[in-house]
């Protein structure tokens, strides 16, 4: 048997002599001498990861020394402005916790028509404070079969309707100019059966067919789906789809999609290409789709298996020789303890934050804290080097993620207590101020998911104060918790459902399209106009962006908790260096105090940065209904 430091020593060194022969390296000193250092640090470990997963098969070291090459080939080849944004960013790997963070999403034709109709918004992405853009998939999909774009049939190609990869090439520097980080959709656990390789797979071409999970008869596909979950029934049940050649293959999510297969190393490398390309065009952050699903096993759910952590891990291994400024964001609506797990410098250095964005619409239907105070208690804190996207809602539909164990501690039925809340936002509950829409709905089981733009859950719709105040109640959490800020374009400005979006082509059955509406020029062009209920948002969350700017203890992610002794208000401490915010939040339609008997770990004086104003805090403090303050105070010593 070889020792381990051994076949170390040996595959480096058969790595090296054949990376040292290539033809297809053509790279100045400099360029040689910055990967080879980086190979030195980085193989060992991708070395170990590429074997845990493909060690078995005989080829396995000649798949990773291709897999090398091609990482040398694309650093060869990377612009020399994102060489030198590699550099920065390795001595700054911390960026991304900047208390000056700001993210933004959209789809590109809705919000803008085409890619020269984003780069025409940044000055105004500029006026908001914008770090970071996130376009929804905006590569070749083919129609109707596009699921939104996430049926990509290629990942070097834009949609025609958007524009070119040039364009794409062009908006992601023009907005690197401008301090905006690029973030797309890297849909990786599929691509559409229109994909070349899904096409040459139908055809039977060798090497293609392994791509995919394709079967000749139900033999392993019946094996597999005892304990697969289904996804989509309405669209086919199981996981599998039949052929019209009469085999079998895995498609998770719709019919159209089809699951590539990371057994195969073959198909390792193949998206590790594709990544790399995207972070030559320019891409800074990397939405990993779906990650949950990416590897099988038979005998098992096939989710957040162990060999999923394992394969992104090896992923970064590529990105840190070849990319190191690209970053990861982890996409796993799943129980939190699972989201956690995709959380790591060496994984996902980001992750969408589910639960908290859940529990701010718990909060804000029950007027009780209790959920969110304890999610931020037990689940918050995250490891060094990573951070939380925070967001009070996406394009998605919003699902009740949080664990029926932690309700079950509160003493909250979470079978019920879902039900109450589909009920509640889509006005189905006597008094609710919420116009939902459900997704999914099933009438018999009081079963759906929840659709609806932050306005119009917020009650927007009446034109009230209170779902003003609500909409920049739900966002002072995201402002404040720690992490990036993430705002879904036109919400900052107050955007309401669009209930025609039935009449376009293909959205008729999904009633996620209500949120996502087309540019809502009208509301923009009244964001300066505070009497408006859309400059009334708009000034309240500007005010939110300048105030956490100025504001060093918003940096990162670390948060302490605070009982406030009243189920209403929510309470957590943003530490720094000598000082500290206290936040304070007044989820309830009335009055709230705060004791003083509560605060006396602190100094009386304090400073809410949000406004600038002296606040004594030695006798309590009283909120108004749906009021939050961020408190700079000292803790006695």
């Amino acid at each position: 048997m070889v020792e381990p430091a051994v076949l170390d020593h040996e595959a480096r060194q058969h790595v090296l002599s054949v990376l040292a022969s290539d033809p297809g390296v053509a790279w100045e000193d400099p360029d040689r001498a910055v990967f080879e250092e980086r190979f030195d640090r980085h193989f060992p470990v991708l070395l170990r990861l590429f074997q845990d997963l493909y060690g078995a098969r005989p080829d396995w070291l000649d798949q990773l020394t291709e897999l090398v090459l091609q990482s040398a080939r694309s650093w060869a080849g990377r612009p020399a402005d994102l060489k030198a944004l590699d550099a920065e960013r390795e001595h700054n790997s911390g960026w991304f916790q900047a208390n000056t963070m700001l993210g933004g999403v959209c789809y590109v034709d809705r919000y803008a028509e085409d890619l020269e109709g984003v780069r025409a918004r940044i000055p105004y992405f500029k006026e908001l404070g914008l770090t970071y853009l996130h376009l929804m998939p905006l590569f070749l999909a083919p129609e109707p079969h596009s699921d939104g774009g996430y049926a990509v049939s290629s990942y070097r190609q834009v949609n025609p309707k958007l524009g070119t990869m040039q364009q794409l090439r062009d908006l992601a520097a023009e907005l690197r100019a401008n301090g905006i980080s690029l973030v797309v959709d890297f849909i990786f656990n599929h691509t559409s059966d229109e994909h070349e390789w899904a096409r040459k797979a139908a055809e039977g071409e060798a090497g293609y067919s392994d791509f995919y999970w394709i079967y000749p008869d139900r033999t392993m596909p019946d094996a597999f789906e005892q304990n697969v979950r289904e996804i989509f029934p309405d669209d086919h049940p199981g996981s599998f789809i039949e052929m019209p050649d009469g085999r079998w293959v895995w498609a998770t999510f719709h019919t159209f999609q089809w699951d590539l297969n990371y057994a195969n190393p073959a198909v390792f490398r193949a998206m590790a290409g594709e990544m790399l390309f995207l972070a030559n065009q320019g891409v800074d952050i990397l939405r990993m789709d779906a990650v949950a699903f990416i590897w099988k096993q038979l005998g098992t759910p096939c989710e957040n298996l162990p060999e999923a952590h394992t394969l992104l891990q090896a992923f970064n291994a590529v990105c840190r020789l070849a990319a190191p400024s690209l970053l990861f964001k982890s996409e796993a609506i799943v129980h939190p303890d699972e989201v956690a797990r995709y959380i790591d410098p060496a994984e996902c250095q980001l992750s969408y934050n589910p639960l908290q964005m859940a529990l701010i619409w718990e909060s804000l239907a029950t007027r009780d804290v209790s959920l969110l105070s304890q999610a931020l208690d037990r689940r918050h804190n995250l490891p060094a080097g990573t951070s939380w996207v925070n967001y009070v809602r996406s394009h998605d539909d919003i699902g009740w993620t949080f664990a029926d164990e932690d309700a079950a501690e509160l003493g909250i039925n979470g079978f019920d207590h879902r039900r109450f809340l589909n009920a509640f936002y889509v006005n189905r509950f006597p008094g609710s101020f919420a116009r939902g829409v459900p997704f999914q709905d099933n009438p018999r089981t009081g079963d759906c998911r929840i659709s609806g733009t932050t306005a119009s859950l917020c009650g927007l719709e009446d034109g009230t104060v209170a779902a003003v105040e609500r909409i920049l109640l739900a966002h002072s959490v995201a402002f404040s918790t720690g992490g990036i800020p993430l705002l879904y374009l036109g919400d900052e400005v107050g955007q309401l459902n669009d209930y025609q979006y039935d009449l376009e082509a293909g959205h008729g059955a999904d009633s996620r399209w209500v949120h996502r509406p087309h540019y809502p020029a009208a509301d923009y062009a009244l964001r300066a106009d505070p009497e408006t209920p859309a400059g009334a948002v708009y000034a309240g969350l500007r005010r939110m962006v300048s105030a956490r700017s100025a504001t060093p203890e918003l940096a990162g992610t670390r948060l302490i908790g605070f009982a406030t002794n009243n189920p209403g208000v929510l309470g957590y401490q943003r530490p720094g260096a000598e000082t500290l915010i206290l936040v304070l939040a007044n989820f309830s339609d009335g009055p709230q105090e705060v004791s003083s008997v509560t605060l006396s770990g602190f100094t009386g004086d304090a400073v809410d940065v949000l406004t600038g104003a002296k606040v004594r805090i030695d006798t309590g403090i009283v909120l108004d209904p749906r009021q939050f303050v961020w408190l700079r105070v000292a803790a006695r010593s």
